[in-house]
């Protein structure tokens, strides 16, 4: 070490001097025979940071209290609902009891006023056990409640979110046959009349539709305008119409439904953050919920890899446990260190919306990866496993089948790599 300093006395010499060299203090550090690591020793004592995992007093106790919900109450459910295709009304009613659906809403309107890592940490601890609920708990927390909070007049905040944290699933409606990536080409009309508008068309692939009873519904009220014209409405339940429910290869208990609006009526109170502004809310929201899909995905990839290693331990072969031969502890050990960097990406992108820094990059990456590290180690833990993994009576072969949404909703794979790319060449060039 001892010869690069002088080569590192000389750079300092020589440097242009920064504002914060100004600094007496620094300067006399910097002078003397070690001045990295005087500085280095001095800056991390006045400012130790914690890790990135580190959470606060009541963002763990609410993950422990939802770790025992979903292995107590949801965990005996999750086979019937999934061969069932079908969401426990139960399982909801008990999420509402809970204090889950209203994470981040106000004490006012019925929620447990917690940060938003407080609901990313939710939507992990219940993916660990059902992605299924897990969605679902997402999408109500993460799209439906902050577009109220976020862009409701206090009239519609006051109406809709005690409701939405107490009783009423939330189901956001805008991808189209048409239009899924290329989200703002959307053929749903909204044509005014008088005081109301009459919504005209269908949506795709939408979450939560066949028990929700409030949908935000994003339309056009302009084609002429393009995106300018989209607009979010909030319709409920009984002017919705149920076209289709589908049959999925994962996450079967969570509904996704062709759903179809035929001349419904909306008052223009019933508006969100006004006529025209529909293409604003939609992306600034979706960078949100990527970070919930990135949650959700991180908590499958540690129920996997949960439920797949300790049968690496029991099973023998050739005279030992099979995780103890190298080549399955180097798999397990990758596997262990994907899951702490998709976990790290995660948090940071939590961190980041919630004290207001910009965080579409981080939720990207984070959305990402996540999604890669999910169908990678649960393929793996079903291999490790082997003939067992691959039965339905464990639920591991489960993780696999629920892990290959992640790549596709919210943003596929690419439409996330794009944006990343697109920051970067914005950043470097």
């Amino acid at each position: 070490m001892s010869m690069f300093r002088p080569v590192a006395q000389r750079a300092l010499a020589n440097a242009r001097p920064a504002r914060s060299l100004s600094c007496p203090r620094v300067r006399a550090l910097c002078a003397s025979p070690r001045p990295f690591s005087r500085l280095f020793s001095a800056s991390t004592a006045a400012h130790q940071l914690p890790p990135l995992t580190t959470l606060t007093e009541e963002e763990e106790a609410i993950r422990e209290m939802v770790r025992r919900f979903a292995t107590d109450v949801v965990g005996p459910k999750v086979r019937e609902m999934d061969e069932n295709e079908m969401m426990d009304p139960a399982i909801i009613k008990a999420l509402f009891q809970h204090g889950l659906m209203g994470i981040e809403s106000s004490a006012e309107h019925g929620g447990a006023e917690s940060s938003f890592t407080t609901a990313i940490i939710a939507i992990e601890e219940l993916a660990r056990i059902d992605p299924s609920v897990s969605v679902l708990c997402d999408v109500h927390n993460t799209l439906v409640n902050t577009i109220f909070r976020t862009y409701g007049t206090k009239e519609q905040q006051d109406k809709y979110l005690p409701l939405l944290a107490e009783s009423k699933l939330g189901s956001f409606c805008l991808s189209e046959p048409a239009s899924g990536s290329d989200a703002f080409a959307l053929q749903t009309r909204a044509e005014k009349s008088g005081d109301h508008y009459i919504i005209n068309g269908s949506k795709m692939w939408i979450t939560n539709s066949w028990e929700a009873e409030i949908f935000l519904v994003f339309a056009n009220v302009d084609l002429s305008k393009g995106y300018k014209g989209i607009t979010c409405f909030v319709v409920p339940r009984d002017q919705v119409k149920i076209a289709k429910k589908e049959q999925k290869l994962g996450i079967r208990a969570s509904s996704t439904c062709t759903v179809a609006f035929d001349d419904v009526k909306v008052h223009k109170d019933d508006i969100i953050g006004g006529e025209g502004k529909g293409y604003k809310i939609a992306i600034e929201i979706l960078n949100e919920g990527r970070i919930g899909i990135a949650g959700q995905m991180l908590g499958l990839a540690q129920g996997a890899f949960d439920k797949a290693v300790p049968y690496t331990f029991e099973r023998k072969q050739f005279g030992q446990p099979i995780g103890t031969f190298q080549g399955m502890q180097h798999q397990i050990a990758t596997a262990a260190t994907q899951i702490e960097a998709a976990r790290l990406l995660t948090y940071n992108a939590a961190r980041r919306k919630e004290n207001g820094l910009p965080f579409t990059k981080e939720a990207a990456m984070a959305k990402w990866y996540a999604s890669v590290v999910a169908q990678e180690v649960s393929g793996k833990a079903i291999e490790w496993c082997g003939g067992v993994g691959f039965t339905r009576e464990t639920g591991i072969e489960k993780f696999w089948r629920d892990s290959k949404i992640g790549a596709i909703y919210e943003g596929t794979s690419n439409i996330q790599l794009q944006t990343i790319a697109k920051l970067l060449q914005k950043e470097y060039s």
